[in-house]
């Protein structure tokens, strides 16, 4: 037997109490008014791979619509940057194979990729934030972040190594200091490095749960690193079956000194991501890492996703998740999107 609507009505109404949800989703402005989660321009960081040379931007092949830049043209996406309102952007290199070597010693270099592209953002863009990954495997010949002695990553002897590259990027102008390492006590030693070089207003996000993940493998093509990393990361990025020692891991280097924390990668990590931003109530970030980005952008262009909005649901979901920022390659995009009013 088929109930009447107004029998049905009255079920309802005797079920919810008159309450229903669905008035507040009946208009496009009801909808934007009782929002809960909105992301912004001031919400991204985008991260931009730099090399040498001049010339036109190289294609990186696994990440569709992403490039390697000269140092000019870095200074053309910071003013792009500037011009959108993007309030960060991340520098990462891509170092040829010749100056590689076990060491990292390139790293060193106060005139290398990174410390010169810093200076010429610096001297053009100063209003645009700059990051600088503090790491080695865009450095080393084997392609892990520390110094390696036979099949093991070094602890104390990276982190002298890693304290010395954060002070060449600071003085270089360097606003933030991103440890991606994940060596034990990097944060205390870096903080310490930083002031007693007089580089004191300089900031530092860790990458405190960074998880040995499959999520990175465009990335290290980006930087020239896939193809020389012997072995894995296990040892001492984290297993991915941790939540636990995330928070450790965060509470630890909060103590060291970070200013902010970071998860990477973002999306597969969101239960990560609300836990440390609720139970450590500081400035948490999360990187949308080049496998997340890569997934997306294949889907878009077999047709399988609608692309504007397969990336700000997905953004929404690191600041609905407690992300005070998120690192993402669409950055520029969203931006314009934004910008534009869509």
């Amino acid at each position: 037997m088929t109930r009447s609507p107004t029998a049905i009505t009255e079920r309802i109404d005797a079920a919810t109490g008159g309450l229903r949800m669905r008035r507040l989703r009946q208009s496009d402005w009801s909808r934007r008014l009782v929002r809960e989660t909105a992301l912004g321009v001031n919400d991204l960081i985008w991260p931009i791979f730099v090399r040498e040379g001049g010339g036109e931007p190289q294609p990186v092949a696994s990440m569709p619509d992403v490039f390697r830049f000269s140092v000019e043209d870095c200074v053309e996406a910071a003013k792009r940057a500037r011009d959108l309102g993007i309030p960060v952007i991340a520098l990462f290199p891509y170092t040829d194979p010749d100056k590689r070597d076990e060491g990292g010693s390139e790293a060193l270099n106060e005139d290398n990729l990174v410390c010169r592209a810093t200076r010429a953002i610096k001297d053009a863009v100063p209003e645009v934030g700059i990051l600088c990954d503090v790491a080695l495997d865009p450095y080393t010949s084997h392609g892990h972040d520390g110094i390696m002695e036979g099949d093991r990553i070094l602890n104390d002897e990276s982190i002298a190594v890693l304290c010395q590259q954060a002070v060449v990027q600071a003085k270089a102008g360097c606003d933030i200091l991103g440890p991606s390492d994940m060596m034990d006590g990097r944060v205390a030693c870096i903080r310490a490095a930083l002031d007693q070089a007089d580089c004191r207003d300089a900031m530092i996000m860790a990458y405190s749960a960074k998880y040995a993940s499959a999520f990175y493998g465009p990335f290290r093509d980006a930087v020239g690193s896939g193809g020389m990393l012997k072995g894995d990361k296990r040892t001492y990025q984290m297993d991915y079956g941790n939540t636990d020692e995330a928070l450790r891991e965060a509470a630890q280097d909060l103590a060291e000194g970070a200013d902010m924390i970071m998860v990477k990668p973002g999306l597969p990590y969101l239960d990560v991501l609300t836990r440390l931003a609720r139970e450590l109530g500081v400035p948490t970030f999360a990187y949308q890492t080049s496998g997340e980005y890569s997934m997306i952008m294949a889907a878009v262009q077999n047709g399988w996703l609608e692309r504007d909005k397969a990336i700000v649901e997905t953004l929404s979901a690191y600041k609905r998740a407690g992300a005070a920022g998120i690192l993402s390659y669409f950055s520029p995009h969203v931006a314009q999107m934004l910008k534009d009013g869509r």
